[in-house]
């Protein structure tokens, strides 16, 4: 159905995911995953390139999930690296690029810009939620057709 969907929202720690991925959920009647949720829920705060990896695999397990219950999945965590976004297989991507860095600085140096995403967002608006809503009904339109 045209509701089986995995939104990735990623970008570096205080860029604003968790601010958009909440509203936008609750606009689209999906399920927000928020990654330090889920680490709490599985005592996993292993942050090395390994953790991540499982962390995405993690992610992708439970977003499948939401999935084939039929609703979106809208995972909110930042999937620092390219193979940890590969791990996770979006259907769409948004890369919440509001800042330069965030407060960690291994997770600044390891973050690696997407060569490309389905919605970027460079600066953040209070109706940013509902900006993403017109593009991700756009991209679903294109999608059944």
């Amino acid at each position: 159905s045209e509701n089986e969907m995995k939104i990735l929202i990623f970008g570096l720690p205080g860029s604003g995911k968790t601010t958009l991925a909440t509203p936008f959920a609750e606009l689209i009647g999906g399920v927000h995953l928020n990654a330090d949720a889920v680490r709490e829920t599985y005592k996993d705060w292993d942050f090395s390139p390994e953790g991540r990896i499982r962390q995405a695999q993690r992610m992708r397990h439970l977003a499948d999930g939401v999935v084939m219950g039929g609703k979106i999945a809208i995972a909110d965590f930042v999937c620092p690296t390219e193979r940890a976004r590969q791990e996770f297989a979006p259907d769409f991507t948004v890369w919440m690029n509001t800042i330069a860095e965030g407060r960690f600085e291994d997770t600044n140096k390891m973050f690696e810009e997407p060569p490309s995403c389905d919605y970027h967002v460079k600066e953040w608006f209070d109706d940013t939620h509902a900006q993403l809503l017109d593009v991700v009904k756009r991209y679903m339109e294109k999608k059944d057709v």
